[in-house]
């Protein structure tokens, strides 16, 4: 029987989101790959990927939201392992800050996955602006990184819900659903040694706090919440001096998300499956 599970992510333009992409386009596991950024005509690796396929096709959806349809057809497999990967990539209706934007993102993938739900939803955007000490803290850039960094990916998930329910009821899948919050070391208050990094720090921290409140509310409903660090890897965020390359870091991290049972449910994980302090 062919796989039906289906996974989305945000930020999937470069760094930690694009290798995500990456990977799970190659996994026989997934059928459906929404992977979600702002800026197309920033996105090229991520259109680059689309191209290594056989057939691409732009689809309009109304005048709100476009995505492209990436289908495996001329692949030398069978009927029953024939998968679709479906790359959103809209710089207007995929902003993570826009809530219509996130209900016209559902609609294409309940569109899409329709019954079978969707397994895994993998909370990658994020941003980091003005690290410094306290001196250099204001109003605005903290509370646009709380928005981006904490308060947009609580939406994305409430508007997902559904979704995810779905996936928890449908008997041919082996796996809960699963939502990944990926967060930082630099969110764990035990760890904090080194102060500064204000907006960064405290919309971590914060975001940590809802992953375990949803995975106490989502407990019951068959659906696993886990923050998730990814470690200090070269992106833009992270810097050229980091000592993990995305592959590698994105690789660890998705053996812990296909290892994840029940008790794992509202923890705080580094991509090599160590657990970190809250």
């Amino acid at each position: 029987m062919a796989s039906t599970r289906s996974v989305f992510i945000t930020g999937s333009n470069r760094g930690l989101g694009l290798q995500f992409v990456q990977l799970l386009a190659n996994n026989s596991n997934y059928r459906h790959v929404f992977a979600a950024c702002r800026n197309p005509d920033k996105a090229q690796e991520l259109l680059s990927l689309a191209k290594e396929h056989t057939k691409v096709q732009v689809l309009p959806l109304g005048m709100l939201l476009n995505y492209i349809l990436l289908e495996l057809r001329d692949l030398p497999i069978s009927n029953d392992l024939m998968r679709s990967i479906f790359i959103i990539i809209d710089i207007r209706m995929l902003d993570v800050q826009n809530d219509q934007d996130i209900q016209s993102a559902v609609a294409v993938v309940n569109k899409n996955v329709g019954v079978d739900g969707l397994n895994l939803l993998i909370n990658n955007a994020g941003i980091s602006i003005n690290g410094g000490p306290l001196r250099m803290v204001n109003r605005s850039d903290f509370m646009k990184t709380m928005d981006i960094n904490v308060l947009s990916p609580i939406m994305l998930i409430k508007a997902f819900y559904r979704l995810l329910r779905a996936a928890s009821n449908n008997s041919n899948n082996l796996s809960r659903p699963v939502v990944v919050n990926m967060s930082s070391i630099l969110g764990s208050i035990q760890s904090n040694d080194t102060g500064s990094l204000f907006p960064y720090r405290c919309s971590k921290t914060a975001l940590n706090m809802a992953t375990k409140s949803m995975a106490i509310e989502f407990a019951e409903k068959n659906i696993i919440t886990i923050a998730m660090h990814p470690g200090w890897v070269r992106t833009n965020l992270g810097g050229p001096k980091a000592p993990l390359n995305t592959k590698d870091s994105v690789k660890g991290m998705l053996e812990v998300i296909e290892n994840l049972n029940a008790s794992d449910n509202g923890k705080f994980f580094v991509y090599d499956g160590k657990q970190l302090p809250w």
